[in-house]
């Protein structure tokens, strides 16, 4: 039924069962996998000081992002999955990190989009806003999401 599924990571518990959601998909339905990781560039201005070194920054940040890339790809490869990643990298102020996750689940193309959800409530939903809850309203694939603990 799908044979391309793409899950979003970001090192949390919450992002791991994901990640562990999508294996067993993926290896159950004999699935390619892509796991994605979003940097957000346009953060690194809202630290406000000169004194920062911003381009050191995002290389820090995005390495940073390649190292949860490459501990999830190890558990994929070692459930026997095809897998592959990708660094998604936000440049325009506009961008949502909800937004790069469907786009890029659209151009791969994927069949299910996989994804944790934190399950706040209330006013911390509020102003933090989710990235799951945004993806499944922007997403024309599918949408699994996965709850914490």
């Amino acid at each position: 039924m799908f044979n391309r599924i793409l899950v979003a990571v970001d090192a949390s518990e919450t992002s791991d069962l994901a990640l562990q959601a999508a294996i067993g998909l993926a290896s159950e339905q004999h699935a390619s996998l892509r796991i994605v990781h979003v940097i957000d560039a346009t953060n690194i201005n809202n630290f406000g000081a000169e004194f920062i070194d911003q381009p050191a920054m995002l290389e820090g940040i995005a390495r940073n992002g390649q190292s949860i890339l490459g501990r999830a790809e190890t558990a994929a490869t070692a459930a026997g999955v095809a897998v592959e990643t990708h660094l998604i990298q936000i440049e325009t102020m506009n961008q949502r990190v909800s937004e790069a996750i469907a786009n890029d689940a659209e151009a791969w193309p994927a069949d299910l989009i996989v994804i944790g959800t934190h399950g706040r409530r209330g006013l911390t939903r509020l102003l933090l806003g989710s990235v799951a809850e945004g993806t499944a309203r922007l997403a024309v694939k599918p949408v699994l999401l996965i709850p914490g603990k």
